[in-house]
């Protein structure tokens, strides 16, 4: 079943946090395109102000700018809230590296907050994004729910504790949460800028100028790329799953497997130029290898990943080309 089959009830409110940022603002769309009413929060930090101002003329559509750091924030934002999609978070594993007091603020008691508001409010289903990176350094492939390693940067702590108080609250005060643990999502509106931007959307930025992009490593390191389409249903399917999956955490991606260097040479033929890379230093805290045993999302969450890797790059292409 594809998203766009969904049915929940009239008048629902979402709360998509970092609403304003990649996943979130693709969130808010979705859920805008299905007829239901979305309360953005996000505080602009790493949110954009056009994936706001794609929507304000949407009277089903609200935007709040506040920060999930003052819990009386976030208990105003949940008011009336029947779904919240938790996305407010810092990424990027070297950034968390170099500020770890910043991510223990944000991305734990930010999310804690956010729990105990939601709790507050009586809010029915409490979906939150968790990353791949929670499963460290376990070597074992496909990545598995309950196999996980030791954690290789704060980054991954902060998503791990997320996942420790998410079922707290499920077990203690009866808040459905569920966990997504995604991997590697890319498509559109994700930035290519900055030093931490994700390395699809700025390899095409870089290639599109005629620059030449760094690849950490050797290129060898593989990912499962996650088109957003997927990460969207898989949001919207948490918000409906029966209550068995609640205090559970997912992997969120479309089960394949690809290798950096081979993403690079399809884009360099995709977009028609001929530069090679510059190979630099593998980064600090980050994995060799991932790929996700989706299996439990399946059969927990009903879901059902329609864009493979192929499909998704193309959309993300045609995008870039269009608003870079």
């Amino acid at each position: 079943m594809h998203y766009s089959e969904l049915s929940f009830p009239e008048n629902s409110l979402f709360l998509v946090t970092g609403g304003a940022g990649f996943i979130g603002s693709n969130l808010c769309e979705a859920i805008l395109k299905l007829g239901h009413r979305v309360r953005c929060l996000d505080d602009l930090s790493t949110g954009k102000k056009e994936n706001v101002e794609l929507f304000l003329g949407n009277p089903n559509y609200e935007f709040m700018q506040g920060d999930i750091k003052d819990l009386d924030t976030c208990i105003r934002a949940c008011e009336g809230v029947s779904y919240v999609l938790n996305q407010a978070a810092w990424g990027s594993v070297p950034r968390s590296i170099e500020m770890p007091l910043f991510y223990c603020a944000n991305n734990i008691t930010g999310t804690l907050n956010m729990l105990e508001a939601a709790r507050r409010n009586g809010v029915k289903r409490f979906v939150y994004a968790s990353s791949s990176s929670v499963y460290g350094d376990e070597p074992k492939l496909p990545k598995t729910e309950g196999v996980e390693g030791n954690l290789l940067s704060p980054y991954a702590l902060t998503k791990r504790c997320d996942e420790e108080w998410a079922k707290q609250y499920t077990r203690h005060y009866g808040l459905q949460t569920v966990g997504l643990r995604y991997f590697n999502v890319f498509g559109r509106r994700q930035s290519p800028d900055g030093a931490y931007a994700a390395v699809i959307p700025k390899f095409i930025k870089l290639l599109l100028s005629g620059q030449r992009p760094t690849i950490n490593g050797d290129g060898m390191q593989s990912r499962d790329f996650t088109y957003i389409e997927n990460v969207i249903e898989a949001n919207l399917k948490a918000c409906l799953a029966p209550a068995e999956a609640a205090g559970e955490a997912f992997n969120i991606a479309y089960g394949g497997r690809e290798y950096l260097i081979d993403i690079y040479n399809g884009l360099t033929k995709a977009l028609n130029v001929d530069i090679r890379p510059i190979f630099g230093p593998d980064r600090a805290g980050d994995i060799k290898h991932s790929n996700a045993d989706i299996s439990k999302a399946r059969r927990l969450l009903g879901y059902d990943p329609e864009w493979d890797f192929q499909r998704g790059i193309a959309a993300a292409i045609e995008w870039y080309r269009e608003n870079l």
